[in-house]
């Protein structure tokens, strides 16, 4: 079993999860590993990786985009075993890795999907924190899901294997490869669950608490999420079929997040006017994936 963090110039967050990760390895009675795959062209994580020594592990992977990232976790941990990928922004709340492998040795899951809880920074932005931006999903334990993030996932390597999965690089830039790469693995129909007592925490930067980025990112993740949409589509028809499905739902997104986004400033409700404008970037996000527009989210200099 092995426990891949993929890093990029986050030395400081490194530095505090990856000795909580070894203890969580330590506490199980397989072997885990712990691999960091350094998408740095620098290779700055080297050193520190390479000073804590086993049961850790360093690569390099110099292409740039998380797609290259993520495909070489998979090169490097091979066709058999668990992986389980975990951002290094996050920090595991004790006991995650011991819920994330029972579930999955109780019912052989090809995934196993655990909650992503923020810490946010103080103050926040009224607007932000009236938005509630960063409450993400909460599911009973067991329940069966179609589309997993990255960011707290383990996956059956025999069933990525068999299903031949990748993270496509077209996505490296942009995001959206974790959801292509999961929406595949459930549309083999094995079963992929949530665990809801296997909670990461994602400590959230205090640039990334703003209007700017949250509504940059409902923008791209509509974006990714049509693109997505339009790849899994087979032939010209049914492709032609789901961009224009996209386009009409992207549509009704821009104009029920206008409205609401109005309405909230006449009635001077900072929620539903900050709820609106976010609905309405991610129609906007959504119609331009349909028709091929990339909105990138990891863009180098």
């Amino acid at each position: 079993m092995t426990v891949v963090v993929l890093t990029y110039r986050r030395p400081d967050d490194l530095a505090e999860l990856l000795p909580m990760l070894l203890e969580q390895a330590a506490g199980e009675d397989v072997v885990v590993d712990v691999l960091v795959v350094d998408n740095d062209p620098e290779g700055s994580a080297r050193a520190f990786v390479e000073a804590v020594g086993a049961p850790s592990r360093y690569v390099h992977e110099p292409r740039p985009g998380i797609s290259a990232a993520r495909n070489r976790a998979l090169d490097e941990v091979g066709h058999d075993g668990l992986l389980v990928f975990i951002d290094d922004d996050e920090r595991p709340t004790p006991g995650w890795l011991h819920q994330m492998l029972g579930l999955h040795r109780r019912t052989a899951a090809v995934a196993v999907v655990g909650p992503v809880v923020s810490a946010l920074p103080s103050p926040l932005d009224p607007w932000v924190e009236a938005g509630r931006f960063f409450d993400r999903r909460r599911l009973p334990t067991g329940t069966a899901i179609d589309v997993a993030a990255t960011n707290n996932l383990l996956v059956d390597l025999r069933a990525v294997a068999a299903a031949g999965l990748r993270f496509d690089e077209a996505f490296g830039l942009s995001g959206g490869s974790d959801t292509l790469f999961t929406r595949r693995l459930a549309a083999t129909g094995a079963p992929m669950l949530w665990c809801d007592e296997a909670v990461v925490t994602d400590v959230v930067p205090r640039d990334r608490a703003t209007r700017s980025w949250v509504l940059h990112r409902a923008r791209r993740s509509g974006n990714s999420g049509s693109r997505v949409s339009v790849l899994l589509a087979d032939g010209r028809v049914r492709r032609a079929g789901v961009r224009a499905r996209c386009v009409a739902e992207g549509g009704v997104r821009v104009a029920a997040g206008s409205a609401r986004a109005v309405a909230g400033r006449v009635l001077r409700d900072t929620g539903h006017e900050a709820r609106g404008r976010r609905t309405a970037e991610r129609g906007l996000g959504m119609i331009g994936g349909a028709v091929g527009r990339v909105v990138y989210d990891y863009g180098r200099a």
